[in-house]
């Protein structure tokens, strides 16, 4: 499958002020060849839908982008690897970070935080998996990290600080979507007291829970300036906007299961 005009007109593409040399782009439902649930273009191969139709969606994926997405085995974890032209699909991280042109640092998600980072200059690019226990874990403090030593070992960006970095945040649940227990709360609180902002009680331990928040926090606190993208609101929300996005916490439970969107970022 290819798409013969580019990237399909529902796609995101992330507005934020990254160099020409940067490319990203975040998926949809729109396009693809998958059948329901996982209608139409599910880019996961663990979910249960047809294996050669995952397969020609990642073909057009790749196609559109004219960059190569390589696929990560995602556990929630905090790793981060390093891609280039040989790395394979299915390494065990959750972020990966590349200087190699035409190879996308790609996450998939169907209710997690997406988080897509680059430096100004467009030297380097990274993604990365933000569910809860991610986010709480430090995964975006470990993919930060990652993509300054990899911007400092080119011995061209020595000096190169959070600061220097861009960051955009793709379609999540929603804040008023993301009913968690106490525990969660605790986990955020426990590393940041102002993590407090992010969460509603509902009443008997449970809690709405901000994820965009959180991750904007997150970044933020690290010194970074530019945070782009999903800032909470309805439109951003993969729950309730059920005809764009996938949704594990919506789908799952009805439907038996549901597809994967990506983010990619690549370098041109």
């Amino acid at each position: 499958m290819a798409f013969s005009q580019g990237l399909p007109a529902d796609w995101i593409v992330p507005d934020w002020p990254a160099s020409d040399r940067v490319g990203a782009v975040f998926t949809t439902r729109d396009g693809g060849v998958s059948a329901p649930p996982f209608d139409s273009f599910n880019l996961g191969d663990h979910v249960g839908d047809d294996p050669s139709a995952v397969a020609a969606n990642r073909r057009g994926l790749g196609s559109a982008m004219a960059a190569r997405p390589v696929f990560l085995k995602q556990v929630h974890g905090t790793r981060v690897v390093q891609l280039d032209e040989q790395m394979p699909d299915g390494e065990e991280a959750d972020a990966c970070v590349s200087t190699t042109p035409g190879v996308a640092c790609t996450v998939m998600v169907a209710d997690c935080l997406p988080v897509l980072l680059a430096d100004r200059q467009g030297r380097a690019v990274a993604a990365a998996h933000a569910g809860w226990r991610g986010l709480a874990s430090g995964v975006l403090e470990t993919s930060v990290n990652a993509l300054l030593r990899v911007l400092a070992s080119t011995g061209q960006a020595a000096d190169t600080g959070p600061g220097d970095l861009l960051a955009w945040l793709g379609p999540c649940i929603g804040p008023d979507a993301f009913e968690v227990g106490e525990e969660v709360r605790q986990a955020f609180m426990s590393a940041d007291s102002e993590a407090e902002g992010a969460f509603r009680p509902l009443g008997q331990g449970k809690h709405l829970a901000d994820l965009p928040w959180l991750g904007r926090r997150r970044l933020q606190r690290l010194g970074m300036e530019v945070v782009a993208g999903n800032d909470g609101s309805a439109s951003w929300c993969t729950v309730t906007q059920s005809s764009r996005f996938f949704s594990h916490r919506r789908d799952a439970r009805v439907l038996g299961s549901t597809g994967r969107m990506a983010a990619c970022v690549w370098l041109r």
